[in-house]
């Protein structure tokens, strides 16, 4: 592959190690980008195209088709950001030791970015989709869920955007979180309610847990690895900075290699999933015939379904006797928004989940559900499975062991009917991120390789640092939660300076950390202002 480097580009390298960032993409590099361009964009339009035709939708108006194509290019926008933004992280280790030449190195992290994405489990989709207001997911096809899906993506991008020509290192999973809670607090504050009550805040607490621990744990194992390393490791070129231009020992170079490409899958497995949850709720809003339900669940597995939801019934009646109110909906969702349980949530929930095991008895499979019923029925589900997760969790509530096996099963049925991520939508995602990475990485790889630490970096911080980073963020995404690798890389970075003794550049390290404090209230005021904008527009 032509990667854009000759001998006169090696030789007019900068002195002291340090790589040569400007060269210009080869002939083959950019074909090989618009290519993969126009396949993303071609393959995700036929898909989609096919599953409106065989679902039988006729649209009556175009309208919500251009604003699906319009959301959609922006989701796809945000990702294709993410991975100049973030992945720029994964590959200054590898660029900084030269260990693969910069283009190279970008190609190569894009492609395990792309299949990072498409092993990805969407845990962290559906984590970040239930930050949202209860009430935009239930009617995202609405003018106010196409105004909070293009201020939240919209303030997400700009942020972003922002700081990276700044050349800090800011996390894309810290800002979407901010712009989340942003349209909920305005969403919230718009309908004369307090603001506070527009947030999953329980779940949001956790994310943000996740995001605040994660640069710690980065600092303090990639100092700890490091010293680990001098103990153990005796050989001394892995200490060592890299001496002029030239390339570590073969071994080395194939650690650090390794590292950049595990951090690189860990960073697409997770950080990729944001965007389908996104494009999900889009197209569940836009199309539900098609993306309310899955369509493609085996027909024989619609007895036990319809099974499990008649048991589940039967043990919450049990328990609570009571006649189910006139709108058991309502308080599901009021209950959902709240958090606050009333006589009437458990009647309410034996009939909800009564009504989805009748639907789904009577019509024998999702694909059979008319396409009239579709949305109500993928609401009743969400709204029974987030009801169900919070009433688990409720020190008033007791079920036996039965009943909360039952509300086990039952909620894994629906959220296999709803909670499910097609494989053109993980495709075009995974290409976005992987274009992403290989444009505009510059700016957060020289931040990275040079203004953290006074010294340059050796082999042997380089694979610490990474090795955290990828161990961090696959611990993350099997939980379900965002992390950034931004965040977990940088402080890796600098933690094996600290444990180097090497010195930190601290005007670095005061950008960065004013860049995490600011992230989140930045975006939670730009998200709010451009929802509140956007439902005076729609």
């Amino acid at each position: 592959m032509d990667t854009g480097l000759t001998p006169a580009d090696v030789a007019a390298s900068p002195a002291g190690g340090k790589p040569h960032l400007d060269a210009k993409n080869g002939p083959l590099v950019k074909l090989l980008f618009l290519a993969l361009l126009a396949l993303g964009l071609a393959f995700g339009a036929h898909a989609l195209y096919q599953d409106v035709m065989d679902a039988g939708m006729t649209p009556s108006s175009w309208l919500p088709l251009l604003l699906l194509g319009v959301a959609l290019l922006i989701a796809l926008g945000f990702e294709f950001v993410n991975g100049f933004h973030d992945t720029a992280n994964a590959v200054a280790t590898v660029i900084y030791t030269h260990s693969l030449p910069p283009h190279v190195a970008v190609v190569w992290s894009g492609v395990f970015n792309f299949l990072g994405v498409l092993v990805s489990s969407g845990a962290v989709a559906f984590g970040i989709i239930s930050l949202l207001p209860v009430e935009l997911i239930l009617q995202v096809g609405s003018g106010a869920g196409f105004a909070m899906v293009f201020a939240l993506l919209i303030a997400a991008i700009l942020w972003n955007l922002g700081t990276w020509w700044l050349g800090l290192p800011a996390s894309s999973s810290h800002t979407l979180i901010g712009s989340i809670i942003g349209v909920g607090v305005a969403n919230a504050l718009m309908h004369g309610r307090d603001g506070t009550s527009g947030v999953d805040w329980g779940q949001a607490i956790k994310v943000g847990w996740s995001l605040l621990l994660s640069p710690l744990v980065g600092f303090g194992l990639a100092a700890l690895l490091l010293l680990v390393l001098r103990a153990v490791v005796k050989n001394r070129e892995l200490y060592e900075e890299p001496k002029g231009n030239k390339p570590p020992p073969w071994w080395i170079r194939g650690l650090l290699v390794l590292t950049c490409t595990g951090v690189s899958f860990a960073h697409g497995s997770n950080d990729g999933q944001k965007g389908m949850g996104l494009i999900m709720l889009i197209l569940v809003g836009t199309v539900p015939i098609s993306y309310a339900l899955n369509r493609a669940m085996p027909v024989d597995q619609m007895t036990q379904f319809a099974a499990v939801a008649q048991v589940t019934q039967a043990s919450i009646t049990r328990i609570a006797p009571g006649a189910a109110p006139a709108d058991p909906r309502r308080v599901l969702s009021d209950y959902v928004r709240t958090k606050a349980p009333t006589p009437e949530l458990l009647p309410a929930l034996a009939a909800v989940t009564g009504s989805i095991g009748e639907q789904v008895r009577s019509h024998g499979s999702l694909r059979q559900v008319p396409a009239t019923l579709v949305a109500n029925v993928r609401n009743d589900m969400y709204l029974a499975s987030e009801a169900i997760r919070f009433v688990q969790k409720e020190p008033s509530i007791a079920f036996d062991a039965d009943g909360r096996a039952n509300l086990d099963a039952f909620k894994r049925q629906v959220d296999a009917a709803t909670k499910f991520i097609p494989l053109w939508v993980k495709v075009v995602v995974a290409i976005a991120l992987g274009l992403g990475t290989m444009v505009g990485w510059k700016r957060i790889v020289v931040t990275v390789g040079e203004k953290i630490g006074k010294t340059h970096l050796t082999y042997a911080q380089g694979a610490s640092a990474e090795l955290v980073a990828m161990t961090t963020i696959g611990a993350a995404d099997a939980f379900g939660l965002p992390v950034s690798t931004t965040h977990v890389l940088s402080s890796g970075i600098a933690g094996t300076m600290a444990a180097n003794r090497s010195g930190l550049q601290w005007g670095t390290i005061r950008n960065l950390l004013m860049a995490w404090v600011l992230t989140l209230p930045a975006a939670i005021a730009l998200s709010g202002s451009l929802y509140w904008l956007f439902v005076h527009l729609f």
